[in-house]
């Protein structure tokens, strides 16, 4: 899924492509993808793009006459963009053709998930938001309140929308990392020293990647977002060494997911639980990463 360096990449790329350009039409291949009904498609014709906000993990385009574009992309969206005189790809489900090119959003799965709401007025797309606190508009209270207001783990509180925006499984796994925090730690636990540093690790994570890919893009729009990149601490390398140790890394896969960490960093070289292998070797399990054979 898009997280917080893809998604300002994105926001960037297409405001520096689209605003002033005016909306041709709305094209819609697939009906599902659009979950409202006002606004119409229509609407939009003629309407010159003004700006293009990140709230959430949504992308927010506006228009003169207040009218908006929201997209959640969920994990497997994506957006492209085809210059004046290219056509977009067979693959688009929904694009915004303007006088300056057209934008488009695919989505590789079977089941759709992205998802647009055309929206009258910006209050219409902020009720669209879950909630979570910026990042980098919160003090580190706010941010200790956010993440304190219920008992979960560290990692959990990290990918939860309502509690942190634009954080998701790979990011979250990078920021722990950086912060040399369990991710299984528990958010009621932490103290006022480690809550600021993980909010300044979070920051630094973020923008340290948000540079990267905006680098690897060389002006270009971004077209390889991706949850893996091979120049990560942890997320992704099971079993790589860690760049600050060397010891190798560890995972626990769940669900969809996986949570990678590294032991020696993050939790004094002892070994989280995986329950499914917990379970299966009993007594064998290891305890700390230097039982592990």
């Amino acid at each position: 899924m898009p997280e917080w360096p893809d998604l300002e990449l994105y926001r960037a790329a297409i405001e520096n492509r689209l605003v002033g350009a005016s909306i041709v039409s709305l094209r819609v291949s697939d009906p599902f993808i659009v979950r409202t009904v006002d606004p119409p498609l229509a609407a939009f014709a003629g309407a010159a793009i003004e700006r293009v906000r990140r709230i959430g993990k949504r992308i927010a385009i506006g228009t003169a006459g207040d009218l908006w574009i929201a997209a959640h992309l969920m994990v497997l969206g994506r957006w492209h963009f085809a210059p004046p005189g290219a056509r977009p790809a067979k693959a688009a489900l929904f694009t915004v053709a303007t006088s300056a090119g057209d934008l488009w959003l695919s989505e590789q799965a079977s089941r759709r998930k992205a998802a647009v709401h055309l929206a009258r007025g910006w209050p219409a797309v902020a009720a669209l938001d879950r909630g979570g606190i910026d990042l980098f508009a919160c003090t580190a209270a706010e941010f200790a309140a956010a993440l304190r207001a219920e008992r979960r783990t560290v990692k959990r509180a990290l990918c939860d929308p309502a509690i942190v925006a634009a954080v998701g499984n790979a990011y979250s796994d990078e920021i722990l990392h950086a912060a040399r925090l369990s991710p299984l730690g528990l958010t009621s636990e932490l103290d006022d020293a480690a809550i600021a540093s993980l909010l300044a690790a979070a920051r630094e994570v973020l923008t340290t990647w948000r540079d990267r890919l905006r680098r690897a893009a060389n002006g270009g729009f971004p077209e390889r977002v991706t949850a893996f990149h091979s120049e990560m601490a942890v997320h992704g390398r099971f079993g790589l060494p860690c760049p600050t140790c060397g010891s190798p890394v560890q995972r626990i896969l769940y669900a969809d997911n996986e949570l990678n960490y590294c032991a020696r960093c993050q939790t004094s070289g002892r070994l989280l639980s995986d329950r499914a292998l917990a379970r299966l070797l009993k007594d064998s399990w290891p305890r700390s990463v230097d039982d592990r054979p």
